[in-house]
């Protein structure tokens, strides 16, 4: 626990004196230098002075400044792990948070201009016993609010905490890693809070004026409300560097900080004997004992069985089981497909049942429509389970897509693979335990679907265009979350991709904007990108003749380049903007 909250610390704190904070930065200072103290105010214009700068005769520091990083670490560490699952309960669009934050932001700042809309503000607090913090309450709500527009920048903590909170598997450990987050980010907000209040005692024009500062400081939290709502901010936290990046890298490459944060995110197996489903080996060449297979459970929704029914392992006792964990727009678990559906049609009737969890790798996965026409146009017609909260992927501690769960007729896992290949072995288990189940089956000759599989040990790996698992990237630097002009290098390395023009990169992905561009060098016989979007792509592989690929619908996997060899190739793309693009894959 100890490790975790100095890790949510330092990721927080290197956040709050990242870009990402600089919208944030007005609102705290005009909120806290806007509410000048009664008494110094009094004394400022009593004591007839000219100098810009004099010491009240009595300087002290007002709740304020922690009322209002208090409200913002409040709603951020609430509204961080519970928002998505407490506007699903309640059947809220997703963006009901950042616009109570922008009227919550509007309202303060209309406090200021006007007395006694301040007074309505402060008034839920006046029964507070301490007469300065229920003079102050305004500045709680305030922070309630900035801590649902307190968009942070996306890194290994964050990421962290997104995708626990994603899974609903929210216990204390996650909840102090995240409060400490909030506390890092926090701490420089508050040092500026604390500069706004003494700027507000200490030079005498604030205090002679007290009045119109506080006027001038509701007209900066309307103004601030009216430039996040339109995203205006960005541009200017666009034209700054990336001053932090460099102590992101370092976090994300500590491997105690890996292993703390991967303890949350892939959580233990929960089967009835933890631990045999892990010491069993990824693709053994005779039949395992790894314990009890989980239940197939937390499924938000099946397709392919009768009335959309739940199809639990307990009613499939007796019948031979293949478990496929898959995601429709995975090139590696497309290959696969084609020896399952062979699987599928030659033993079905001998009592094989093959399942696939489809768990998702990319947002657009989640949507149960989208998986739903990519399984139709793939030809899947094996019962789906949806797995969106990684309910099923956890409870087999699995860790890959595509891998392959093989459960013998009594409830027991018996072989394992991870990836692609091996069919032959795995076909041969298959058979062999629906023999053990009904000695009296004859079963038909083998399957003899060509193994897909790509052979060529020196084929480029996967490659992500998202920052979150980002690896083969030529450019000196990516901006995250925000547009940016790219340059494609003269010379691309080896297995390496660029962007040209203009892209938003994001955590999964990147969107095309002006004189989009993809420059690609690969060894490969064939290439693949999956597309979301619409809009169109124009591919020119190896000075051949370009041609364009149309793009629309629900993002899917697209063929650039498909040869008869392998061989290494250059690519270059012509993306019209609106067109996402999320990662290549190879065959």
């Amino acid at each position: 626990m100890l490790g975790l909250l100095v890790i949510g610390f330092v990721g927080g704190l290197i956040t709050g004196l990242s870009p990402c904070i600089l919208p944030v930065l007005p609102v705290v200072f005009a909120a806290t230098a806007g509410k000048v103290q009664d008494e110094s105010a009094g004394e400022a214009v009593g004591g007839g002075g000219t100098a810009l700068l004099e010491a009240p005769a009595k300087v002290r520091v007002s709740a304020r400044p922690f009322l209002v990083i208090a409200g913002l670490v409040a709603s951020f560490t609430f509204f961080t792990l519970a928002g998505t699952a407490l506007l699903t309960a309640l059947h809220l669009p997703q963006d009901f948070l950042r616009i109570t934050g922008l009227i919550i932001l509007a309202a303060v700042g209309m406090g200021m201009l006007i007395p006694k809309l301040g007074e309505l503000l402060e008034r839920p607090f006046a029964r507070l016993p301490k007469r300065s913090v229920s003079r102050e309450g305004s500045a709680f709500v305030l922070g309630l609010g900035l801590g649902l527009l307190f968009v942070p920048c996306a890194g290994p903590v964050l990421t962290a905490i997104t995708v626990v909170s994603a899974s609903g598997q929210i216990g204390w450990p996650v909840v102090a890693l995240t409060f400490a987050f909030a506390i890092g980010a926090a701490l420089p907000l508050l040092g500026f809070a604390l500069a706004g209040e003494q700027v507000s005692q200490r030079v005498h024009a604030f205090r002679e004026h007290a009045n119109r500062v506080r006027q001038i400081s509701g007209v900066v939290l309307i103004v601030m409300a009216i430039l996040l709502a339109f995203n205006i901010t960005d541009r200017i936290q666009r034209a700054l560097p990336g001053y932090t990046e460099s102590l992101t890298a370092s976090l994300e490459g500590n491997g105690s900080v890996k292993e703390q944060l991967r303890s949350l995110t892939q959580p233990k197996a929960i089967a009835a004997n933890p631990g045999e489903l892990t010491d069993c080996s990824d693709g053994a060449t005779q039949l395992q004992s790894c314990g009890r297979a989980p239940e197939i459970n937390g499924i938000t929704q099946w397709f392919n069985t009768p009335g959309g029914k739940a199809l639990p392992l307990a009613s499939l006792k007796g019948k031979v089981v293949l478990i496929d964990f898959w995601t429709y727009s995975c090139i590696n678990c497309q290959r696969t497909i084609p020896q399952l559906q062979a699987w599928n049609a030659a033993y079905n009737k001998d009592g094989f049942v093959t399942i696939g969890v489809h768990t998702p790798e990319f947002s657009f996965e989640r949507v149960p429509s989208n998986v739903e026409k990519g399984a139709a146009d793939l030809g899947v017609t094996w019962p789906i389970a949806i797995d969106n909260d990684f309910k099923t992927w956890n409870a087999y501690n699995n860790q890959f897509w595509p891998a392959e769960y093989l459960i013998d007729a009594t409830g027991t896992v018996r072989h394992i693979h991870f990836g692609e290949g091996g069919y032959a072995e795995t076909e041969g288990f298959i058979r062999q335990l629906l023999s053990d189940a009904k000695s009296t089956t004859a079963l038909a000759g083998a399957t003899t679907v060509k193994d897909q599989t790509p052979q060529n040990r020196a084929q480029t790996p996967e490659s992500y265009l998202g920052y979150q698992r980002m690896a083969n990237s030529a450019n000196d630097a990516i901006t995250r979350d925000a547009p940016n002009d790219y340059a494609i290098p003269d010379r691309l390395p080896s297995d390496s991709f660029a962007f040209g023009g203009n892209w938003t990169v994001s955590e999964q992905s990147a969107r095309a904007g002006e004189k989009a561009k993809l420059a690609l060098r690969f060894e490969a016989a064939k290439v693949f990108l999956v597309l979301g979007g619409t809009g169109s792509v124009v591919v020119s592989a190896n000075g051949g003749q370009p041609r364009t690929i149309a793009v629309g619908g629900v993002p899917k996997l697209y063929t650039l380049v498909s040869e008869s060899n392998a061989a290494p190739g250059n690519l270059t793309l012509d993306v019209s903007p609106g067109v996402d693009a999320y990662d290549f894959t190879f065959g």
